[in-house]
């Protein structure tokens, strides 16, 4: 990935974590937990395709496990968030651009489901049997209804930062008219086409000028 890619990614999931463990795990909601580092993951791969969010979901998975008060076994989170932003990844549009808010609400929903149950079959694997006493039911219930509360508030504002990133001049990866090919327009209605249009703008008033200026040295010579 790029550095803007990584600076971006890394400062979200850092802000993401310091929520999560600092609000969100105190809440002390009947069921799950509302998961904003799932939701960054989320947003992150929906930008960044399946490989940036697989990089992306290994990493926060990875720095929320080690992070306290942690009480489950390393690399438990880091391996379902990897799963996670790669799945989410590939739903990524070709072209970039997201017209619907039901898609997104829809990967929300298919994250926090899959999840929710790839962290308890992992956990099923190593022993903690946690998500049995809880009712898995229950938390897949709860963890889909407060993801999806949450993401309206969330998603668009990551994909946003992370397209204006992506959109950033001297970055690389850009086609020859100038316009990123990895771009993802996300809820919101703040798309590219301003800047783009204002250099393309810009290049058809100096090509008019200068046909403007050799028209006036044409004429000038015939004077004469």
């Amino acid at each position: 990935m790029r550095l803007n890619r990584m600076l971006l990614s890394a400062t979200l999931v850092v802000v993401a974590l310091v929520i999560q463990v600092s609000v969100l795990a105190r809440l002390q909601l009947p069921g799950a937990v509302p998961d904003l580092m799932l939701l960054t993951v989320v947003a992150l791969a929906l930008v960044y395709g399946h490989v940036g969010g697989a990089f992306i979901g290994f990493g926060a998975g990875l720095l929320a496990d080690l992070a306290p008060p942690a009480d489950h076994a390393a690399g438990r989170y880091a391996l379902v968030l990897c799963v996670v932003g790669y799945a989410v990844g590939l739903a990524k549009p070709e072209k970039g651009r997201i017209r619907s808010v039901t898609g997104p609400m829809l990967v929300v929903v298919g994250a926090a489901v899959g999840s929710t149950l790839l962290y308890a079959g992992v956990g099923s694997l190593v022993g903690d049997t946690a998500a049995r006493h809880v009712g898995l039911s229950g938390l897949l219930f709860s963890a889909t209804i407060y993801d999806l509360l949450l993401a309206p508030f969330t998603v668009p504002f990551i994909m946003a930062l992370a397209r204006r990133a992506e959109n950033d001049p001297l970055g690389e990866g850009r086609d020859s008219s100038g316009v990123t090919a990895d771009v993802a327009t996300g809820w919101l209605a703040t798309g590219t086409g301003l800047s783009v249009g204002g250099q393309r703008g810009g290049l058809r008033m100096k090509a008019a000028k200068s046909r403007a200026a050799k028209a006036g040295r044409i004429k000038g010579v015939k004077r004469l």
